[in-house]
């Protein structure tokens, strides 16, 4: 992968899955200034550290460095690629050393934001795509309308492994719960970038007084963030803590009331999303509003753990809030919440990459 693998929960839950199993796991990532240590894990970590950080320059150095690794090293038994932009490099080699690849999309690439207002870039990526997924045998994504999508392309089959967290336990939840006494707290993690729906929960904060908003995460637009906060004057109300590690953010979401997940509808990536929070939220039995894009919306009504809305305007908005905070405190949402942490956990989900992993020939569950 092309991250740091610090906060890569997606990566840490596959490769245990393989450790666990007697498989020896090597991840390779890369090392940027303010990347933190990860956690401890049972897998060993290899990070590269890269003279070009952003770009295509970045891309190409990054792949053709992966290429020799993998090339030159003791031939493994199975490489898995994740997302587009570890493909080139992983194929090939793959391909030359005669060994079963899983590619692992943790989204719709090419429909990314950051991809969609930039054409000539998103061409080259889509160039890409199409020459290598039409290829590839063994197949997963986060998400049933994205694997769809995938397989109506390119006639490709992915198998859906949603972002599913480890299953937690309601004392655990009490526990947190019992530390925290600055009041209620909402919560958003994840990556700060554009179309997240950060900018509308700050003007919301507006016109909500009885409780703080915390963002969880680190991105492009911290600074514009940092300065709307100012400008709305709910400094007070609203606190950034940066990039958490696994195990200290699972602790902080144990402490909220709500969780945020407020994305845009900008482009296919962002409507058929399935954010990895989005589940750590129910595990940690927090109520979730969330937008009502298709995929996110069928879980939060499905499972009856908080509000689905398409709202986008801050003081109506900041209504919801109120409601659900008021709710929460009364009680609501938890007997649904436990319901549905029972069911979508990494326990259950990962049922499906093991079946993939006895096709590989990695792992025999015959």
């Amino acid at each position: 992968m092309t991250n740091d693998l610090a906060t890569d929960q997606r990566v840490h839950r596959v490769a245990k899955l393989l450790a666990g199993e007697g498989v020896e796991v090597i991840c390779i990532g890369r090392i940027l200034r303010h990347s933190p240590e990860p956690e401890e894990v049972p897998f060993q970590i290899i990070r590269f550290r890269m003279q070009f950080t952003r770009g295509p320059l970045f891309y190409a150095c990054y792949n053709m460095r992966l290429w020799l690794k993998l090339l030159f090293a003791r031939k493994p038994d199975l490489l898995i690629s994740n997302d587009l932009d570890t493909l080139p490099a992983c194929f090939t080699a793959s391909r030359i050393r005669r060994i079963p690849l899983i590619y692992d999309s943790h989204e719709l690439f090419t429909q990314m934001p950051e991809l969609i207002q930039r054409k000539g870039v998103q061409t080259v990526w889509k160039w890409i795509e199409s020459g290598f997924l039409p290829r590839i045998r063994y197949a997963v994504t986060v998400s049933y309308s994205i694997a769809t999508i995938y397989r109506r392309l390119y006639g490709t089959p992915f198998r859906v492994v949603r972002n599913m967290p480890e299953r937690k336990s309601c004392q655990a939840r009490e526990e947190a719960r019992l530390g925290n006494r600055e009041g209620q707290m909402i919560i958003y993690q994840g990556a700060l970038n554009v179309g997240r729906g950060l900018e509308l929960m700050i003007d919301a904060m507006q016109y909500v007084e009885e409780a703080r908003f915390v963002i969880a995460g680190t991105g492009d637009i911290d600074l514009e963030l940092k300065e709307r906060v100012d400008l709305r004057g709910v400094g007070d109300r609203v606190e950034f803590v940066g990039r958490l590690l696994p195990g200290d953010l699972t602790a902080l979401t144990m402490q909220a009331d709500l969780g945020i997940s407020l994305e845009e509808d900008r482009g296919l990536n962002y409507r058929y999303a399935l954010p990895n929070k989005l589940f750590d939220y129910i595990q940690c039995r927090v109520p979730v509003l969330c937008s009502a894009l298709p995929e996110m919306a069928r879980i939060v009504e499905s499972y009856g753990v908080g509000v689905a809305s398409g709202e986008r305007d801050p003081e109506k908005l900041a209504g919801i809030i109120r409601y659900m905070l008021k709710e929460r405190s009364g009680g609501a949402w938890k007997e649904a919440l436990d319901r549905a942490a029972e069911e979508l956990c990494w326990e259950k989900e990962s049922v499906v990459y093991r079946e993939l992993l006895n096709e590989c020939g990695v792992i025999d569950h015959r």
